[in-house]
């Protein structure tokens, strides 16, 4: 029995990305054995993540890491190992007032919502959220302006749902940390890129284990080994609610091996395959569709359409579209100004031929 029937689910096509909501990403097949290996196996839990940890940064050249249940977790935990600093009182009383230093200076334009708020993973870990500059606008001396003696730290989002426009770079960013002695976490979570920002300078920096890299559900931390250690102790108390199992930390550690070995579909890959796609949406009446490149400038390509129907708003054929036998989900961030994407990268060929039907259908049928 497949698990759509056994539990009255209805299929997916994934065509908005590498999405939580959608269950992120195929799994890579090195990580089946991994898990398995790890569900018939013991270990003393304290060990297997400081060792795991320590080979991770090996693996990505820099002094340590440590694997979370989730980047997400990732965020909370940093923060509040950079409060506690590995104090006993602060691991079982998080929130305690004893600790005033609790600031988490990050610019405006990068608290955002990804699913959640970033803020509320920064205040779950005891910090004190300090916007700084404007949504449209952040600088270097808009950083240092909100630098005070309770600053645990600065926080920088690398992602496509930040503002990109006058925004300081990740560099001008380190200089502010060197400058002024406090540690910088990096949240690049659905980023590929596992070495540049820890040779830049960063101190911490947050990955999905499940998305670029293809792992299972977890999260990985990489950076300065006494702030690792500092969150591989959270795990006895703030981190205990997120723990993470034996087999996903085995199972991510064989996903990012594989990762570092066969990397991802390149942009000059997906671009080939949305060749043909981009053809047959254009063949359909009311349809203008293009290849585009992901807006945070990274290397991945997706499909653009823009819709022209009497009837019919761009909004209401993304909510169509979710509503078939099988729901078929897009990137609908511009769906207000008339634009959808398809993200390919988890679509396989028969998977854009049904989205092509699909779309025919509900431009053709008559009210």
């Amino acid at each position: 029995m497949s698990i759509y029937k056994k539990f009255n689910l209805k299929k997916v096509i994934n065509a908005s990305g590498k999405m939580t909501i959608l269950g992120v990403s195929k799994v890579r097949k090195s990580v089946f054995e991994a898990q398995k290996s790890g569900g018939e196996t013991f270990f003393e839990m304290s060990d297997l993540l400081e060792k795991s940890g320590d080979y991770l940064g090996k693996l990505l050249e820099t002094e340590s890491g440590t694997i979370t249940s989730s980047a997400s977790a990732g965020i909370a935990l940093s923060i509040a190992a950079l409060i506690g600093e590995g104090d006993d009182y602060h691991l079982y009383h998080p929130y305690t007032t004893r600790i005033s230093k609790r600031e988490v200076i990050i610019p405006k334009g990068h608290n955002v919502n990804y699913g959640t708020g970033v803020e509320v993973m920064i205040e779950q870990g005891g910090g004190k959220v300090v916007e700084a500059g404007f949504a449209n606008e952040c600088s270097q001396k808009q950083i240092e302006m909100e630098i005070t003696d309770n600053t645990a730290a600065l926080l920088y989002i690398k992602s496509h749902h930040t503002v990109q426009k006058s925004m300081l770079s990740i560099e001008e960013m380190v200089q502010i940390s060197k400058k002024h002695q406090i540690p910088l976490i990096i949240d690049a979570a659905a980023e590929e890129d596992l070495f540049t920002y820890t040779k830049q300078g960063a101190d911490l920096v947050i990955y999905s284990g499940a998305k670029a890299i293809e792992g299972p559900s977890s999260g990985f931390v990489i950076g300065k080994k006494k702030y690792i250690r500092w969150i591989q102790l959270q795990n006895k108390g703030l981190g205990r609610s997120m723990k993470i199992g034996k087999d996903n930390i085995l199972g991510l550690m064989a996903a990012i091996e594989s990762f570092l070995e066969e990397g991802s579909e390149s942009g000059e890959a997906m671009k080939e395959r949305l060749m043909p796609f981009i053809d047959s949406l254009n063949q359909i009446d009311g349809i203008s569709a293009e290849i585009v490149q992901d807006p945070a400038g990274r290397d991945i390509y997706r499909a653009q359409v823009k819709i022209q129907h009497p009837d019919k708003t761009t909004m209401d054929i993304t909510q169509e579209l979710k509503q078939g036998n099988v729901a078929i989900y897009t990137r609908d961030y511009q769906a207000n100004n008339g634009k959808l994407e398809f993200d390919i990268r988890q679509v396989s060929t028969t998977e854009m031929n049904e989205i092509v039907n699909q779309l025919k259908i509900l431009l053709t049928e008559e009210d």
